[in-house]
């Protein structure tokens, strides 16, 4: 009535079945913990570590929007620092020049300086302008331009608490234009920014100079300064304005540069980081296929012993019949 040596066969052949069962499934899956079941812990950091792989692919899109916006700034500026040279090229020549050579050159001026706004609203990238901006809406501070802030980094503390770090760029300081009618001359721009003749910076004691009356607190801007009725002392204040204006310029590139230098090393980081996301995860959850394929041949070998080992428990039940054929 009862076959033991069946019943242990056939334990060992479900037993070997389910081995094989699992291996299959890893070599089709490639993971060794692809479930919950499999391993609730590793399964469980895999989890967590894929999904702050995914958010650190957000942030290297993040960096790569923000160095596009530091580039076009960045161009911009570069030609701006030309442009204003060439207006200080025509002030040297404008000095001890006739009324009508000022004439001419002020033609040339004046075509410099619309450049020069022309270059600044067309600085825009992803709807971001930092050179030519209007501080009256949107901002903390009428007249002081909002930080540029650009993701940098997805962290997670040991705590498990998410941080976000970013790379912040001081609009203020590169910022060539200001449409805030209130805003001071020392909030406005680099180039609509009224300058004190005498030291070339921006002052908001500063007040438009008067074609020929030199005043000490006499002021210009570089968007609209001209040579005509002004005399020789005034263009020598116009020309340190420019120089002191084309000094910021620089600095306000090397501002940028070093934004968009850490930039790229974040961007190589963070790459570096997924990578290593990915390699920990594997090492976690990965099935070794070698190992796999060698276990594979060996179940498949034990379930064909298993199926021979219960053919022949049950044949020996079979020959029981024997007794009683006549």
């Amino acid at each position: 009535m009862t076959n033991a040596s069946a019943l242990t066969a056939l334990q060992s052949l479900a037993t070997t079945n389910k081995s094989l069962e699992m291996t299959q499934a890893r070599i089709s899956t490639g993971y060794r913990v692809a479930t919950a079941s499999d391993n609730a812990a590793y399964w469980s950091i895999a989890t967590t570590m894929r999904s702050d792989k995914s958010s650190l692919s957000v942030v290297q899109d993040a960096l790569g929007l923000g160095a596009g916006k530091v580039d076009t700034a960045y161009s911009a500026l570069e030609k701006t620092v030309e442009i204003v040279n060439e207006i200080k090229d025509k002030l040297v020549a404008a000095t001890g020049a006739s009324s009508t050579d000022k004439a001419k050159l002020q033609t040339e001026i004046s075509g410099l300086q619309s450049q020069l706004k022309m270059g600044a609203d067309g600085a825009t990238f992803s709807g971001s302008n930092w050179l030519s901006l209007d501080t009256s809406t949107g901002t903390l501070t009428p007249g002081i331009a909002d930080d540029a802030k650009v993701v940098a980094a997805f962290t997670r503390s040991a705590a498990g608490s998410i941080q976000l770090q970013t790379i912040d760029i001081d609009v203020q300081t590169v910022k060539l234009y200001d449409a805030y009618a209130a805003a001071t001359n020392t909030q406005k721009g680099i180039i609509d920014g009224l300058r004190l003749g005498t030291s070339g910076v921006r002052d908001d004691t500063a007040t438009a100079a008067t074609g020929g009356t030199v005043a000490a607190q006499d002021g210009y801007s570089v968007s609209t300064l001209t040579v005509v009725g002004y005399d020789d002392t005034q263009i020598g204040q116009m020309l340190t304005v420019i120089d002191t204006a084309a000094k910021e310029l620089t600095d306000a590139a090397t501002t940028l540069g070093a934004a968009k230098k850490r930039i790229d090393l974040q961007k190589s980081s963070t790459s570096i980081l997924m990578d290593s996301i990915d390699r920990g995860v594997g090492q976690l959850v990965d099935a070794d296929m070698n190992q796999e394929s060698t276990r594979l041949q060996a179940l498949q070998v034990q379930q064909q012993l298993g199926i021979q080992a219960l053919s022949i428990a049950n044949s020996n039940a079979q020959s029981i019949l024997q007794l009683f054929k006549g």
